[in-house]
């Protein structure tokens, strides 16, 4: 299986759930066993188009947590456009790099000190991963494993220096008075250039770590549907402070050390006009945006193209209006609101019971004049994009109303990284 075979018929709305979709995937599906996990390659190939159109020229990054399967992960990767990965473990990435994917950046601090003593004593996972850093706390980490494997290249051993990019707040501070908000996710306590000069210089002073680039992750506009006008308010105001507040940090970084970043890295899929054009970013990250799972239905930078499903099968139905189906508690991380939820999109019209939601063995639907019996089969779409993938072992690739073929996902490679 190759992905972006057949694109010159991509549409807009390609892959929405419809009248057809279900009769789709139950024909692609026919004599599998439920819970399945299923990707439509017509509408992922449409929607790695639109990444890499949408960031005009920025190489993007794929963020592994999204996807979490190797195969599609590669697949992507060789088209024109995407360079490199954002692995979320260093034993991801150490794993990743051994399958040969050559350069991997790990979007969260670790201090997992035997995967890092891996790194150190591994001179081609050392040059081919960068480590996210916003502490000195977990720098000190990374120079005693350097230490211990003797990866300092200043002499001469045995590998590269472990490479690291420090992770500035892309967040909103907002102050009026005595008044204050942070317009944002809590990651990085390193926001102002001053503070990612300070870092960069403490680092600077650590024999074994190089300072490569500096990440900016905007999750209150790249995680966040354009569903009001305070949110496009408050995403409009963070736009124009990080394309300030970017060039800020990145020549502050840069003096304090007295070498050029290679690395500029920001952006997520709900995010990539704004991050690519501004010229001091040097790659965008997105992986959400192949998927599309039901949290990206309401934004207005891309048309949504779901590409992700799941299937379940009816056991029973135990009340006229009504149809358990067997498993179905795939709920998303985040704040427990029915925005976590997973949302039934074949046959149309099925809701989820406000009592019960989705259950960890059983699901009851809302028919609401369906006529579904034992047996038949329940499409559903999740609202993360990686996190349904944790639940199966296979994902069967989709295109029209056959399987091309199926693949393992990460948890089928018998690897889960948290």
């Amino acid at each position: 299986m190759t992905l972006g075979a057949g694109l010159g018929k991509q549409g807009a709305g390609l892959g929405r759930p419809g009248a057809g979709l279900g009769a789709r995937l139950d024909a692609a599906t026919k004599g599998l066993p439920a819970p399945l996990a299923v990707l439509d390659l017509d509408a992922l190939d449409a929607n790695a188009v639109d990444l890499v159109r949408r960031a005009a020229g920025t190489p993007v990054r794929l963020a592994s947590k999204s996807l979490r399967v190797r195969h599609v992960l590669t697949q992507v990767l060789a088209r024109p456009g995407f360079a490199g990965v954002m692995a979320y473990s260093v034993r991801e990435a150490l794993w990743l790099v051994g399958h040969g994917v050559h350069d991997v950046l790990v979007g969260y601090p670790s201090v997992d000190t035997e995967a890092l003593d891996a790194l150190a004593a591994d001179p081609v996972a050392a040059a081919g991963i960068t480590l996210m850093v916003d502490d000195v706390a977990q720098v000190d980490l990374l120079a005693q494993a350097a230490a211990r494997h003797g990866t300092d290249g200043a002499h001469g051993a045995r590998g590269a220096r472990l490479q690291v990019c420090l992770d500035v707040d892309a967040s909103l501070h907002l102050r009026v008075g005595p008044w204050s908000a942070h317009l944002g996710v809590r990651r990085s306590p390193v926001h102002s250039p001053r503070e990612a000069a300070e870092l960069a210089g403490r680092i600077a002073e650590r024999d074994g770590v190089h300072v490569r680039g500096v990440m900016f992750y905007e999750a209150q506009v790249a995680g966040m549907p354009d569903s009001d006008l305070l949110v496009r308010a408050v995403k409009r105001a963070s736009v124009a402070d990080l394309d300030r507040r970017r060039r800020l940090v990145v020549d502050a970084v840069q003096d304090t050390l007295g070498h050029p970043l290679t690395l500029v890295n920001s952006g997520g899929s709900g995010s990539l006009e704004s991050s690519a054009g501004d010229p001091v970013v040097t790659e965008v990250t997105a992986g959400s945006g192949l998927y599309v799972p039901t949290l990206f239905d309401h934004y207005r930078s891309f048309a949504p193209r779901p590409a992700a499903y799941f299937g379940l099968d009816v056991v029973r139905v135990p009340a006229p209006g009504y149809a358990t189906v067997f498993g179905g508690g795939y709920v998303a991380s985040g704040p427990a609101t029915r925005s976590r939820l997973p949302r039934p999109v074949a046959p149309d019209g099925l809701l989820l019971t406000g009592r019960e939601g989705a259950g960890e063995v059983q699901t009851p639907l809302r028919t609401r004049g369906q006529d579904l019996r034992v047996g038949d089969r329940v499409w559903f779409r999740h609202a993360k994009a990686g996190e349904q993938m944790e639940r199966f072992d296979t994902v069967h690739l989709v295109r029209g109303d056959r399987v091309e073929t199926s693949v393992p996902t990460y948890r089928g490679e018998g690897r889960t990284f948290g």
